[in-house]
């Protein structure tokens, strides 16, 4: 059976916001489980790939973008694990550094146009119809068994926190903590940071895995002009929060969400005295599709 277990330490964050508004502030340091099967893509991805071991499949086909860590991880893990892979790349051609690291271990790519690419379970029953070891794997890893590895965040901490944080792109492992905050029977509040423009859509995604009495708050306006866009003010956040902290953020995600919580905070949105964890999923490789934005403000 495959072994997917890890260690994600938990460090207190110190900043005289912090200080001057009584809140403590967390970090779940999942962004150091692993260097490219990283963050939460290594919780996802542990009961799809045993899942697959148990179906004798060893073939894994999955979806994501040309900067895609999702696509990053899946290839490290077939790797590592002894799955061939294939990632199935949005758009045009194009390489860049991601995707020759996902040639580097082992992945073979395809890059299909974008109307082809919304309709992702036809286009894999269509391209591996002859292929009867191949293992569809959704973009994201968005699967019951990707909520599942997520949930097993919660079983991990030690401490009982008021608020969790975690940003979102299809809301899987935002499920997942609602479900691990559930099964411990513990009273924090899940938050999800959309990174998309109009995120409201992933309310549904998130409860289509749950109860229809499981709640949790989702935070609109962090999403900078949508999916991988940014604006300077967040470019700027991620900076100063690397040189305070010791601990980069990527610009995709947990940078929105880091800077979803210090506004947050900002406006009282927490009662003095509660204490916040942010988890931080990792993906920093999202940095390199944007490095060239980062080098102007060095």
């Amino acid at each position: 059976m495959i072994d997917l277990e890890f260690y994600s330490p938990v460090q207190q964050l110190t900043d005289p916001l912090f200080v001057e508004k009584e809140i403590e502030v967390y970090i779940k340091r999942d962004d150091l489980i692993h260097p490219f099967i990283s963050g939460n893509k290594w919780r996802k991805l542990k009961y799809i790939l045993r899942k697959a071991q148990i179906e004798k499949k060893n073939h894994l086909v999955t979806f994501g973008g040309a900067y895609s860590n999702h696509l990053l991880a899946t290839a490290c893990a077939a790797a590592k694990f002894g799955f061939k892979s294939t990632g199935v790349v949005r758009g045009e051609p194009v390489e860049n550094d991601v995707l020759m690291f996902c040639q580097l271990f082992g992945m073979q790519l395809q890059f299909i146009s974008r109307e082809n690419y919304r309709d992702k379970v036809l286009y894999f029953t269509d391209a591996f119809k002859n292929d009867l070891n191949a293992y569809f794997i959704d973009e994201g890893g968005a699967s019951p068994e990707a909520v599942q590895g997520s949930a097993e965040l919660i079983d991990e901490l030690q401490d009982n926190y008021n608020h969790i944080f975690c940003a979102s792109g299809t809301g899987t492992t935002v499920a997942g903590l609602i479900k691990g905050i559930k099964h411990k029977k513990l009273d924090s509040n899940i938050h999800s940071v959309p990174v998309l423009k109009n995120g409201s859509f992933l309310k549904q995604d998130i409860s289509k895995y749950l109860n229809a009495e499981d709640e949790f708050q989702i935070h609109l306006d962090y999403h900078f002009g949508g999916y991988a866009k940014t604006e300077p003010e967040l470019l700027n956040f991620i900076k100063k929060f690397a040189s305070a902290h010791g601990i980069l953020l990527d610009p995709v995600y947990t940078g929105k969400l880091f800077f979803a919580i210090y506004d947050l905070i900002n406006k009282d949105f927490f009662k003095k005295n509660e204490k916040i964890l942010a988890v931080h999923t990792g993906g920093l490789f999202g940095i390199l599709g944007m490095s060239e934005k980062f080098r102007q403000l060095i």
